[in-house]
């Protein structure tokens, strides 16, 4: 007689335990990994970045949204961990961090109409003089910069440029080391200064007569959130004050240790300003770290922004040796008045 040997309710249960724990383990462990973008979305949609130690990893919104992704497409596409709460929820928070993220990639598209004129303008962070000189003096020429903002230039930073060349393709200039940031022009400047806001040094600024319009320009240099998220805060807070106060003319350029996903910088944006790469679809333009071989750059910290009087034309960045941070290069419009 031959016996058949047939399993117990209890020999199948231990069986499929181990698989259903693999799942269990395999859900939490994509749980986890979605806390990181699930954590960040409530911060922006929230602004509780604003004034706190949250600022630091709101820089890192557009990664986690990889992340977000990236959890959807396991537990979409893995049998075993298939589920549609966890494909829901994955889901929800993708959809939301790239209906934030996608405008800064769309072009506005406006019009620039016949007889603009242009304003070729660039921003660097000179890195308390650390940069090569004569690539900056090289930058300028071959970019044919008309307003040139520079941030963390110490005195001896004046000299350097003077002896690399840069007086003689731009004669005119507002220089402030002792208050951090200066501005050089090849056209004439007038009402030159200092800002009279609540900054943790004066931002130093000028205005330029061109194509019938007076632009006022403003060289920023913020404090940095890891140092002092609340003093950072105030900062930017003091920034969004002057745009409204500021007419359509106006550029803000410089170094604001601040991304498009953080508040105070949304804040200075609706105050009358627009940010050149997102309006022309290059809102992610990673500008620090750089100089390291193993570091790419990873935050876009400076920029270009401009009033409803301007338009952007082009944005691009450049590496200049010596300094942490890659220039920043803008052709604005300047569109002719109309009666």
């Amino acid at each position: 007689m031959t016996g058949t040997v047939t399993d117990t309710p209890h020999d199948a249960d231990r069986r499929r335990t181990p698989g259903r724990r693999g799942r269990a383990w395999g859900l939490l462990g994509c749980g986890v990994v979605l806390a990181v973008p699930a954590a960040l979305l409530v911060v922006r949609l929230t602004g509780l970045d604003a004034g706190t130690p949250l600022a630091m990893p709101m820089v890192l919104f557009p990664y986690a949204t990889v992340l977000g992704v990236l959890v959807l497409g396991v537990t979409a596409a893995v049998p075993a961990l298939r589920s549609r709460w966890a494909v829901a929820v994955a889901a929800v928070v993708v959809v939301a961090h790239v209906a934030l993220l996608a405008p800064r990639f769309v072009p506005e598209g406006r019009h620039v109409p016949a007889g603009s004129v242009e304003l070729r303008v660039a921003t660097v962070n000179v890195n308390a003089g650390g940069a090569d000189p004569r690539a900056l003096v090289e930058l300028v020429r071959a970019e044919r910069i008309d307003v040139l903002a520079v941030e963390q230039m110490p005195p001896s930073g004046v000299d350097a440029l003077d002896a690399a060349g840069l007086g003689e393709l731009m004669p005119y200039r507002e220089l402030h080391p002792e208050d951090d940031s200066s501005l050089y022009s090849r056209h004439p400047l007038s009402h030159g200064g200092t800002t009279r806001i609540d900054t943790a040094w004066p931002q130093t600024t000028a205005e330029v007569a061109v194509g019938g319009h007076r632009v006022r320009f403003v060289a920023v240099h913020t404090y940095y959130p890891l140092g002092d998220p609340e003093r950072w805060t105030r900062d930017m807070t003091a920034l969004a004050s002057l745009a409204r106060r500021s007419g359509p003319d106006t550029v803000f350029l410089g170094d604001f240790n601040a991304s498009l996903d953080h508040t105070p910088m949304r804040e200075l944006l609706a105050a009358g300003l627009t940010d050149t790469h997102a309006e022309l679809g290059h809102g992610w333009a990673r500008t620090w770290p750089v100089g390291h071989a193993l570091v790419p750059p990873l935050i876009p910290l400076d920029h270009v922004l401009h009033g409803s009087g301007l338009v952007g034309v082009s944005v691009g960045e450049h590496t200049v040796p010596g300094t942490d941070h890659r220039a920043v290069v803008a052709v604005l419009a300047l569109p002719p008045e109309t009666d």
